[in-house]
């Protein structure tokens, strides 16, 4: 062991795998799950929505949401996520990652259920009550993503730290999975209990009044896996990283690992004292030295998860018109509201079971052995051309015979998005700054992620529009096109690989030897201690 390397941290980074990685893996996931589940079923419900609260008796077509009201609906909680990404991610440096992590919890499971409540009838009441809930939702799932990642990685041993993280992402791809089973569910439950025929044939009987509810359901569903890992999440102990170099409470760091690890270990009081008063430990975010230290670090992680969610979210939110433009669904016209709501789920999940989540467990397998920096380059390369091998032969796949081989492309596309930069710019960013500042710069690297995402809903909304009146939505200017925005999906995703030459290797490495908070050099070798332990929960 370095000789400035608190005991307590190097007994956790030379754990051996057990009990408290696992459970500590579920708390921190299932906020993830309910995250996931929040952010993306909303695509799954607005053409319903469009045909509940804009229903127009002289239009060929169902009812759809107004640009304006499908940006607000889509993006709103985007913005409330990247709020809560900058404030939550700066208060978990200030009052501690446990004590904020509990509200952050509160915040979605009330959001969540409320997100099915409407005040009034009228589109305008029931449209203002679901942004206003979902940006507060969003707020609350912001603040997960900063303190997940961080407790994570301050738990985990050096060694598999990687695909631990990883598997708490990866409840993301379990989340939008369980969204579009939920949604095939109720739809298909309602579609057989209330028979409806298709818009052509009779326009305002197909949209039963009871689909109103359907929509209700899917949102509020998401409140449940959350509000069961309330109690678990607030037995944790805070982690020893913050109370050792933050809190500077050697003390109860010990303490509360002793329980974790199942070992007895020192309270180095005095050793914490000495390192606090390192120059290394002592710069703030704006200083010159962080500048110097980690400035190309957060610009490489900003700017990755920022080019990573315009392509990410542009393909995850609008894959129901893109499924729409390729003939893989229906018509609209052919199919009655709940019918309607089935067949997007059944596309959606065919499309998370084949690609999103073995992307993810992909991710979880490999990374702590062909490391970071290979996994984002790989997967931003493939992205760049799975998107240019759907974009340039367009026409090909919207060809009936064609319709299978466009699937595989774009489940392709979200497999490495998922084994590759969705999982790693989540990663490291919680691995690579200094303990009294890790949340704050996951939570800047996260909003900036977010602040493409905001850019992919709004910007891909208009520009895969047609240029004409019969390619384009009701209400819509004149787009670019889906195989234009393709193309441009494709040629962010080729700078986000040279953005990811910013970003360095943390595999293998203690979060204080990538810091250089012992005292040591950043990068200085560490010898491992052996600390083997019987199982033990969080409490």
């Amino acid at each position: 062991m370095a000789g400035n390397q608190l005991g307590v941290l190097d007994a956790l980074d030379t754990a051996k795998t057990q009990w408290y990685h696992f459970t500590t893996i579920v708390i921190a996931g299932m906020g993830f799950f309910t995250d996931a589940y929040d952010l993306f079923s909303i695509s799954l419900v607005t053409k319903l929505l469009g045909r509940i609260y804009y229903f127009n008796p002289n239009s060929a077509k169902p009812g759809s949401l107004p640009p304006n009201v499908a940006a607000s609906v889509n993006g709103v909680a985007l913005c409330g996520t990247l709020a809560g990404q900058l404030f939550f991610g700066w208060l978990g440096d200030k009052l501690g990652r446990k004590r904020v992590y509990g509200i952050t919890l509160v915040l979605m499971v009330v959001c969540s259920l409320c997100s099915g409540l409407s005040f009034g009838q009228q589109p305008e009441g029931v449209m203002a009550t679901l942004c206003f809930f979902r940006f507060w939702l969003g707020f609350g799932i912001g603040g997960d993503y900063p303190l997940s990642a961080t407790i994570m990685s301050e738990y985990a041993n050096k060694k598999t730290r990687g695909a631990f993280i990883a598997a708490v992402f990866a409840m993301q791809g379990i989340g939008i999975l369980a969204g579009g089973i939920v949604a095939l569910i109720v739809s298909s439950a309602f579609d057989h209990a209330y028979k409806a025929p298709p818009y052509s044939v009779d326009r305002e009987g197909s949209t039963v009044p009871e689909a109103d509810y359907v929509w209700r359901i899917i949102l509020m569903f998401g409140a449940i896996p959350a509000t069961m890992t309330y109690y678990w999440r607030m037995k944790m102990p805070e982690t020893a990283r913050y109370t050792a170099l933050v809190a500077k409470n050697a003390k109860q760091a010990a303490t509360d690992m002793s329980k974790v690890l199942n070992v007895d270990l020192e309270a180095e009081e005095e050793k914490v004292k000495r390192i606090a008063q390192e120059r290394s430990n002592n710069f703030g975010l704006f200083s010159r030295e962080f500048a110097r230290r980690h400035g190309l670090h957060l610009v490489g992680t900003t700017t990755t998860w920022f080019l990573l969610d315009i392509a990410f979210y542009s393909a995850n939110l609008f894959q129901k018109d893109i499924f729409s433009k390729v003939g893989w669904l229906p018509k609209a016209e052919t199919m009655n509201a709940n019918h309607e709501v089935f067949r997007i789920a059944k596309a959606q999940t065919f499309i998370a079971l084949c690609g999103t989540v073995p992307g993810y467990w992909f991710t979880v397998a490999f990374i702590d052995h062909i490391g970071r920096f290979v996994i984002q380059l790989m997967g931003f390369f493939f992205m760049t051309v799975f998107m240019f091998a759907l974009a340039i032969p367009y026409h090909h796949w919207t060809l009936k015979p064609n319709h299978i081989g466009f699937m595989i492309m774009y489940s392709l596309t979200f497999f490495f998005a998922n084994f590759g930069p969705n999982a790693t710019t989540f990663i490291v960013p919680a691995e690579i700054f200094p303990a009294r500042l890790r949340s704050t710069c996951h939570g800047i690297s996260a909003a900036c992620g977010k602040a493409g995402a905001i850019v992919g809903a709004f910007g891909f909304l208009y520009a895969a529009q047609g240029k004409t009146l019969a390619d384009r939505d009701a209400g819509y200017p004149p787009g670019i096109g889906v195989k234009n925005s393709l193309i441009m999906l494709g040629v962010i995703n080729f700078i986000g690989m040279l953005f990811t030459l910013l970003v360095p290797e943390s595999n293998g490495k203690s979060l204080e030897e990538l810091t250089g908070e012992n005292g040591d050099e950043p990068g200085q070798a560490q010898q491992p201690q052996e600390v083997s332990a019987a199982r033990t929960v969080p409490e």
